[in-house]
């Protein structure tokens, strides 16, 4: 099924540490694309995922009477959001999901950090069914596209050796999620995917056609 961009709202979750203002490069162009988009900024370290689900839903309710179609794009700690979300409130507007570089099966990085005090400061309440793998069940609710970077540039070669391919914060095979539509891998590393054309162009793709362009 093709999902028309009129009356359609694009809302951007991003990730551990970040405002949202690191996804502007990648709302300005799926804007282009023709939709409308949003950022819902959040404390990622100050309040849990369960909690930050529940911000999220309440962000989401000024615009139920708007549109007709609400997607979601998550980078990193957002889609686990975004999964929490649909596990508490299921009852959202039709649309799809994309993950940009989301430990699904938990963050081998946040791991180490919580191995410590510093760490564990740093990560806050994210680690709290979150990054550290524990997070909700995703039951299929939605079309879900899942992105990959295999270009190993980031904090993981400073703490550990992560397996390969990874995008130097997120290895690929943490990114999987049982129950996902789609998976693709791109040559980005985890922060730069957000600047990414091709990203960009991928995520406009699986919002309308419900999968990723291979040509």
């Amino acid at each position: 099924m093709t999902l028309s961009n009129e009356a359609t709202l694009v809302v951007f979750v991003h990730g551990l540490w970040m405002t949202g203002a690191d996804m502007w490069w990648l709302r300005r162009r799926v804007k282009r694309d023709g939709f409308s988009v949003k950022q819902f900024s959040y404390p990622t370290v100050r309040c849990n995922v369960k909690q930050n689900a529940a911000r999220l839903n309440d962000f989401l309710k000024q615009y139920g009477s708007d549109v007709d179609v609400i997607h979601l794009v998550g980078h990193s700690l957002g889609g686990l959001v975004i999964r929490q979300l649909f596990h508490d409130y299921p009852e959202q507007k039709p649309g799809r999901i994309v993950t940009l570089g989301t430990p699904h099966l938990g963050s081998a990085i946040a791991h180490i950090f919580n191995r410590n005090r510093v760490g564990r400061w740093m990560l806050g309440n994210s680690i709290e069914c979150g990054l550290l793998g524990n997070v909700a069940p995703w039951l299929g609710e939605r079309e879900l596209g899942v992105i990959a970077g295999t270009k190993d540039h980031g904090i993981g070669r400073v703490f550990c050796a992560l397996p390969q391919p990874n995008d130097g914060t997120v290895a690929v095979e943490e990114t999987y999620c049982d129950g996902m539509t789609d998976h693709f891998q791109l040559p980005v590393a985890h922060s730069s995917m957000l600047l990414s054309r091709e990203v960009a162009r991928q995520v406009s793709h699986f919002l309308l056609q419900g999968s990723f362009a291979r040509l």
